[in-house]
């Protein structure tokens, strides 16, 4: 019999994390799994390319995520890009990506061990910054890619092309390119539309727009969006990834994104369609029953 293996991610420095992720590794081990476990530290970016104290190897079967969307985010980039699927375990916040309650964690894992949980592929995006003929980063991300103006800066002016097309200048606080994943996050907020989360596309949604007719645009995932600071802006932005690493732009850099060859596997929760999980999180229509008069 093949021996099967788990990697444990937990939130960083979160003592009920930490707790939580002894008491899961004991129960793999009692039965016959290996266990490799680590906190979720903060991401170092050396040449364009996440390291950190990474202890889970690529290859386990499963990997457990402890802790909230950001500790998923994190865990997804370093570990979870390789393929192996994520079960995220929501200890507290909204918590779209980590949607089992704790205290569910047993029997849902239980289940996946068995083999009895679905498994959603989602896209990802890749970005690369151009600072003359040179490539200064390239990153992935599962969420999101944000450009915002530093605190203090005015308006910014974004020369945005698709497949080498202009298509217009965003004046705006900044511009978000979301996956289907990541339009619940920053891209909700700033107006954009929710996608279906294993639709092929992305969206591109302006931040506080100085022209309300500048609107979010959905593109395929064919397409490669260019990005460069516009003429007449002389501001200080930042490139996040995913809300967790920053890069500093500087005038005449030029952004490309476009989707990444690898994806992220999720496990999805048992008997939960996408559906409930935005009535649940996003509280629509309040408590609501279905026919059998079940909390639905």
């Amino acid at each position: 019999m093949t021996s099967k293996s788990v990697g444990i991610i937990y939130k960083h420095q979160h003592e009920p994390a930490r707790v939580e992720a002894l008491k899961l590794r004991t129960w793999f081990e009692n039965r016959g799994i290996t266990v490799f476990s680590q906190e979720m530290a903060a991401e170092v970016v050396e040449n364009g390319v996440s390291i950190g104290r990474q202890t889970v190897p690529r290859d386990v079967n499963w990997i457990v995520v402890l802790g909230g969307d950001g500790t998923l985010l994190g865990a997804a980039r370093q570990v979870g890009r390789y393929g192996a699927p994520i079960l995220g375990v929501n200890l507290g916040g909204l918590g779209f990506l980590t949607c089992i309650p704790l205290e569910k964690l047993y029997s849902v894992v239980e289940t996946m061990v068995s083999g009895g949980l679905q498994v959603e592929s989602r896209m990802m995006l890749e970005t690369k910054v151009l600072r003359g003929k040179k490539e200064t980063i390239r990153f992935q991300v599962l969420n999101d890619v944000v450009i915002n103006k530093s605190t203090l800066a005015r308006i910014i002016d974004l020369d945005v092309s698709i497949n080498d097309v202009f298509v217009t200048t965003f004046r705006a606080d900044g511009l978000i390119i979301a996956t289907p994943t990541g339009s619940t996050a920053y891209n909700l907020s700033a107006g954009g539309p929710i996608l279906y989360p294993t639709i092929e596309t992305f969206v591109l949604t302006p931040i506080c727009p100085f022209t309300l007719t500048n609107r979010p645009i959905i593109v395929p995932d064919s397409a490669v969006v260019g990005i460069e600071m516009g003429r007449e802006s002389e501001e200080t932005v930042v490139l996040t990834f995913d809300g967790q690493v920053g890069f500093d732009l500087h005038h005449g850099d030029k952004v490309k994104i476009y989707k990444s060859k690898e994806k992220i596997n999720l496990f999805q929760p048992p008997a939960q369609d996408y559906f409930r999980i935005l009535r649940t999180k996003l509280m629509w229509g309040g408590v609501t029953y279905n026919k059998r008069g079940e909390l639905s």
